[in-house]
């Protein structure tokens, strides 16, 4: 692999890790939601897992295109107990993913 393939790969290997995270951290939180609107955000929660998964996907062929392995380590999910802070910490994430693919695409 050339050697400017490599820092990007690593990259792609970190943003892979993410959205392995957001895959867990999405179905986690399904399940752990409770309250009046369980119903509701745990069909919201449930809803974003095959987008993580698309995301997933393209990023594993990209980082093979490139010459590398794909990783199979997630990111660590953060803890949360409340519906706030499930909220609070996928919109977290989210932004986090946001600015790492505005940097990843200027690389």
């Amino acid at each position: 692999m050339e050697r400017k393939h490599r820092k990007l790969v690593d990259q792609l290997n970190k943003d892979l890790a993410g959205e392995f995270g957001a895959i867990i951290q999405y179905l986690t939180y399904a399940a752990k939601v409770t309250g009046p609107y369980r119903p509701q955000l745990s069909q919201f929660f449930l809803a974003e897992v095959a987008d993580e998964q698309l995301h997933a996907q393209f990023l594993a062929n990209k980082i093979v295109a490139l010459g590398g392995e794909p990783t199979t380590i997630p990111r660590a999910v953060p803890p949360a107990s409340s519906n706030r802070e499930m909220l609070e910490a996928v919109l977290a994430a989210e932004r986090q993913a946001t600015k790492d693919y505005t940097k990843r695409a200027k690389e």
